[in-house]
């Protein structure tokens, strides 16, 4: 029988390419990358939005990206759902959204509420939740996203501990993206095409223990 894996995140899974201001290739983004290594017994659902956020609502946006907000509309969408992957935060570290990797983790905990209590139809059993913290954002000369991101490095490299706490806490597995990929210096906050392949090889054990194959 075939899995589902939804892939609830933001620009790194979206593929947003700081080289060009545009979008990696289709097979460069990490979804693609995992769907490849796993093979056909794997059905992945790329669901990155640029912006988006765990929990938190920013007004300057063309759309919503409160994922709190999105998320149960999209696993109505898409189920029934084996596993679902969550790798969000990085937009959290905007000092004018919420700033700190505390809040990210709270918004991280709400998603989980969310997917464990979903209203899931036709029997639909709960799916199981991947918890992913993005790469550490590092150094830039970039004038906008230094100033959007102000103070984000030393926040957004506590993101992996807590994550992995609270998902020791709440029985969900957990994968720190820092240790495979880094962000690019272009921005400080996303992945070349190499990194974002990595990602998708990386990920690789973690899912394919997780989906029982």
């Amino acid at each position: 029988m075939t899995k589902t894996v939804l892939c609830y995140g933001d620009s790194l899974t979206w593929g947003y390419n700081a080289e060009t201001i545009g979008r990696h290739a289709f097979e460069d983004r990490w979804p693609s990358v995992l769907q490849k290594a796993l093979g056909d017994r794997v059905r992945m659902i790329p669901e990155g939005l640029n912006g988006r956020t765990t929990a938190f609502d920013d007004h300057l946006a063309d759309c919503d990206r409160n994922g709190a907000k999105v998320l149960p509309t999209i696993l109505q969408t898409h189920a029934p759902l084996d596993l679902v992957i969550i790798m969000l935060g990085t937009n959290d570290m905007k000092p004018v959204l919420a700033g700190s990797a505390f809040a990210a983790l709270q918004g991280i905990s709400r998603l989980i509420q969310l997917v464990r209590n979903h209203t899931w139809a036709f029997g639909h059993e709960v799916p199981d939740i991947l918890i992913v913290a993005p790469p550490v954002i590092t150094e830039t000369a970039n004038p906008a996203f230094a100033a959007n991101y102000l103070g984000a490095i030393k926040e957004s490299a506590k993101l992996a501990t807590l994550y992995r706490d609270l998902a020791d806490e709440l029985g969900c597995g957990f994968f720190d993206a820092g240790t495979v990929a880094v962000t690019t210096p272009l921005d400080g906050v996303h992945l070349d095409a190499e990194n974002t392949r990595a990602l998708g090889r990386g990920l690789e054990p973690i899912v394919r223990m997780m989906l029982g194959l």
